[in-house]
Parts: C-alpha cells; structure tokens; sequence
C-alpha cells in the first residue's frame, strides 16, 4: 500500500526526520492566510496527492507567491486527473493538496531504503543525483548509484552511516546531520513493515542543514494486520477499481495491458498460465488468482471482474483441483457464466481429481466454455479463440460505420 506525501512526512517526522511544516487542504478555503505554513522566501509550493512520481513534469507541483495565487492555483488543481508516465493515460484524481514553503536548496541527493530480495537484506541506495528519476540515474550515472547492505541481525552501524555520509560529499552540518536521519528511516522502514522508504530530493539546504523535500513510502500489503493505523488512511481512489473491488471478493487480481483474461488457482500457476499465453502470442489482460477452495461466488465475482474490462476478447480459465474436485469447478464455473450471462469464447483446462467428469459437464452446458486438458493446447486455442473474435468485432464495426 501506498502512502500520500504528506502521510509518509508525518510518518517519518516521527522518527526525528527533518520535514518541511506543511499544511493539507481539500477546498482552496482551507488555504486562509493565517493557514499558510510561514515561508520565510515568501512562497509557497503547492503538491497534488496522488501516488505517483513526476508530478512537477504533469503540472502537479505549483508554486506560488502569495496567499491569493496559493489558492487560485489550488482551485486549479483540485479535481483535476493527474496525469504522468507512472499513472498510464487514465490518471489519478486529485483530492488533496500538500502546501508547504518553498526552500533555498543548495544540492539535492537521492535517498531510498528497500529490499533487496536476492539478499534477503534491506539495502540503502544512494546518490548525489537527487531530484531525478533512479532510473535514468541509473541509466546516466551508473557509477553515482550507492549501495548499502544492512545485515538484520545488527542493523544499521553508525560506521556504515557515515561511510555513506563521505561518500556523498556531505561535510559539517549535514555530515552530522545524516547519521541519525539514516537511522531514523532504517527505524521507520522496520517497525512499519516497508517495501520502499524514498526521499528524493533529499536536499542540503543554504544554511548546511539536511531537509526532506518530498518523500514516497510503501507498506508490504501482507502487515496490514499489524499496521492498522497506517492501512486504516488507504486512499482507494488512488488504486485500480477493478483490483480494489477483488479484494472486497478476496480475490488477488492485477490488471495487466493485454486481451486474454485469465482465471487460475495458485499464484505460481497463473504465472505459468500468462507466460503461456504469452509464448502462444497472445498478451494476457490481466493476474487472477481465486484461491485454493474455489467456490461458485468466487468464480462469479471473478467472472465479473473480468467482464468489466473492454479490452478482453477472450478467457482462460486454468484450475487444479486438488482441495476442491473439479467436477464441482465445473458446476461452479457453468452456474458462474449463466449468473453473469457470459458471451466470451472462453477455454477451461482442469486436471486434477475428477477432471474428467468437469470437462464432460462443461461440454454439455451448452455455453460457450470450451475443455482442453492440455495447458499449452489451452493457451494456444485461447489466442486463436482471441484473434478470431477480435476480427469478428472490427468487422462489424467496420460495417457499420
């Protein structure tokens, strides 16, 4: 999960990290002049919350000069549709505004905390190329990207700190400013649960001190439990619809840019599934797992999940039955497909206990699910099913235009 600026500001403020005083309004109202952050440069930089990156380059991070363009610019600002290379063509709304006053900034360094899976640590990267995007550091300056290792047995060392604090030129003041901000987002990224902790820009200000000029923090989905508080203030209108309303199913889905809509149980095999249809030529719409005990309103709530996307020409559905017998998938998915009233080619491979009998029992429903009991053979009918309905449907169009 995803926090908004000015929640992950909050969050590591208290672990003694030096934030800007920032004021969060929803109405330009909210920006009365005895409101405003005091700015002693006189301005003020007015931040749309939405979770994505390159806001400044979409028109989502304003500044302004007095109270009066502080809340012209909020007024334009708020209900807009955001949209950057991060959020896809549809973009994100904007609901709130972060208003904070603007800072003399003499440098400005990269700092993040994540995991390194392969490592199993989490790893601190650096870089004196703040306020870009790691990724074309990365791509420009692969020798400024730092790494830093932390073993969890002993966390972060003061020596591994100010290591890092040399290395990125830092002296005086934010010399021995750094050690303790480190610490504190090591603290921070621990008892929280995170996946990322971000500042970028971290910046090193005029006077020599060390302020975090904007900061992105995200949570590992699996701690909700014990980050009740943090996942409490989830902000939905930032997430895809269709996967916020899979998890009200308890479903997992992910939507990916393809055609071939996917239905399988088991993470690893609907993996499999979309290399598949991949490998066959086709492009998978979407990741849906329904889980191990498979049930009838889950596979229609899928179904349904499923529909709702304008770009799937056709499904696949690829289920083991191994808890559940596959017979009873195969009632299920019939009495799924006649609720949702389903049209779309759709393929069903089942293996399992009592396969046989599933592919019999779809065979004779008279709807348009299709056995295989071959994973390949399905993925590939799946693609062929897909691109004969695609043509079918511009077709018509064409005719009637």
């Amino acid at each position: 999960m995803n926090l908004h600026e000015y929640q992950a500001k909050t969050l590591l403020a208290g672990f003694k990290i030096p934030v800007a005083t920032g004021l969060v309004i929803n109405h330009p109202a909210q920006a009365a002049d005895d409101q405003l952050p005091f700015s002693a440069t006189g301005t003020w930089v007015i931040k749309a919350q939405i979770h994505s990156g390159a806001r400044g380059k979409a028109g989502g991070v304003l500044v302004a000069d007095s109270a009066d363009s502080v809340r012209s610019k909020a007024a334009d600002l708020l209900g807009k549709t955001l949209v950057t290379h991060q959020t896809g063509p549809s973009g994100l709304p904007v609901h709130q505004l972060l208003i904070e006053p603007t800072s003399v900034i003499a440098r400005e360094l990269y700092l993040a905390l994540t995991i390194d899976r392969q490592a199993q640590r989490v790893v601190v990267i650096a870089s004196i190329h703040g306020g870009m995007d790691i990724e074309q550091v990365a791509a420009q300056h692969p020798d400024a990207i730092l790494r830093l290792t932390i073993n969890p047995t002993v966390g972060l060392m003061g020596y591994q700190a100010r290591r890092l604090g040399f290395a990125l030129g830092l002296t005086e003041t934010a010399l021995k400013q750094f050690p303790p901000i480190l610490r504190g987002l090591y603290d921070a990224f621990i008892r929280h649960d995170a996946d990322l902790i971000e500042i970028n820009p971290l910046a090193i200000l005029d006077s020599g001190d060390l302020l975090a000029i904007d900061a992105k923090i995200a949570l590992d989905g699996n701690a909700a439990y014990r980050q009740k508080a943090l996942f409490a203030a989830r902000d939905v209108t930032q997430e895809d619809p269709t996967e916020v309303a899979a998890q009200a199913s308890g479903l997992n889905y992910i939507s990916l840019s393809g055609e071939i809509a996917c239905m399988v149980n088991g993470a690893g095999l609907a993996m499999a599934t979309m290399d598949l249809i991949q490998s066959a030529g086709g492009s998978p719409a979407n990741f849906l797992d329904v889980g191990g005990g498979t049930s009838t309103e889950k596979v229609a709530a899928a179904f349904k999940l499923i529909l709702a996307n304008p770009r799937v020409t056709a499904i696949l559905v690829n289920i083991f039955g191994g808890i559940v017998r596959c017979d009873l998938i195969a009632n299920g998915i019939i009495a799924a497909a006649k609720e949702v009233g389903l049209t779309l080619p759709t393929v069903v491979r089942l293996e399992g206990t009592n396969a046989a009998e599933g592919r019999r029992l779809l065979a004779e429903s008279g709807l348009n699910l299709i056995a295989e009991n071959d994973l390949a053979a399905a993925a590939a009918r799946v693609v062929h099913l897909s691109q004969a309905y695609s043509a079918q449907k511009s077709s018509i169009e064409g005719a009637h235009s």
